[in-house]
């Protein structure tokens, strides 16, 4: 992300999303499954979620995202719609995250601060309940 004059311009990367996830408390990054992944308390939160070929042809005839895509944990499946009408242009879901309590982020169209909620909630809906208190209330 370019930072002018104190204000942030220009599109988030993995990089920024590296730096805002390692700033959590307890967090972790390691490789799952060839990605990077950011972890608390042994639970993945946010990982690096490139298309695998069975998702690109689920898409058909409509254009994939482009770009880097970040997965996030939410709390819930009520949680994720909120999250998906909140956030329109970058925030989505695939056939493959049906029912299942995450988000995808097309990076190109997120926020610093989308990206920064969207770490700390999905931070916050896998850890233990006594360190997420503990951030809350610092």
């Amino acid at each position: 992300m370019i930072r002018r004059s104190g204000y942030c311009a220009g599109v988030v990367t993995f990089e920024d999303a590296a730096q805002l996830a390692s700033a959590l408390p307890g967090v972790t990054e390691d490789e799952r499954r060839g990605n990077r992944t950011w972890f608390v308390a042994g639970k993945a939160f946010a990982w690096e979620r490139p298309f695998s070929k069975a998702d690109l042809r689920r898409f058909g005839d409509q254009t994939p995202p482009d770009g880097p895509i970040l997965a996030v944990r939410v709390e819930d499946l009520a949680e994720k719609e909120a999250v998906l009408a909140a956030q329109p242009g970058a925030f989505f879901t695939i056939p493959h995250f049906d029912g299942y309590s995450a988000v995808l982020i097309q990076m190109r169209k997120a926020s610093a601060k989308a990206l920064r909620e969207a770490l700390t909630d999905g931070w916050l809906a896998c850890a233990p309940p006594a360190l997420a208190r503990e951030y809350l209330t610092r």
